[in-house]
């Protein structure tokens, strides 16, 4: 897998994602500091929520290959403002919308606000979605170098 990096709003599923994407029991935890899990960089929630964290998200994408926007389904607004991922220059950055298995979903929606930031494409994924997170594992091994 690629070395990845993960922003989006507090609770909007990073951590989780993290744990399925290392095959590790999904418990809630709320991610107080930057995480490293093997080839995964989870960021908190405040480092996009906070205009003032945007330097500390640029020095942190260094050392990534993929920069993943994740969008929480049930969210009916989002932090990432249009063109968001120009400032990853060089970088990949795809969207991730999580949560599509809630009450209230709205997937087209989260889907445009990644594509408005600059996502290249879209995944989707469920707690429970063993197809969505199959498509996001292969996507991450992609051309893998």
């Amino acid at each position: 897998m690629k070395k990845i990096m993960l922003i989006g709003r507090t609770s909007c599923g990073k951590t989780t994602l993290t744990q399925k994407l290392m095959n590790e029991e999904v418990k809630y935890k709320k991610t107080q500091a930057v995480s490293y899990k093997s080839r995964i960089i989870d960021t908190p929630g405040e480092y996009v929520e906070n205009k003032i964290y945007y330097k500390s998200l640029l020095v942190l994408s260094a050392d990534a290959k993929i920069i993943i926007l994740v969008q929480s389904a049930i969210d009916g607004a989002t932090l990432f403002p249009p063109k968001f991922s120009t400032m990853f220059s060089k970088k990949e950055v795809i969207g991730l919308v999580t949560k599509i298995d809630l009450e209230g979903a709205d997937i087209e929606r989260s889907k445009r606000f990644l594509l408005e930031a600059g996502a290249t494409e879209v995944f989707t994924i469920g707690l429970n979605d063993k197809k969505g997170l199959e498509a996001i594992k292969k996507r991450l091994v992609m051309n893998e170098s």
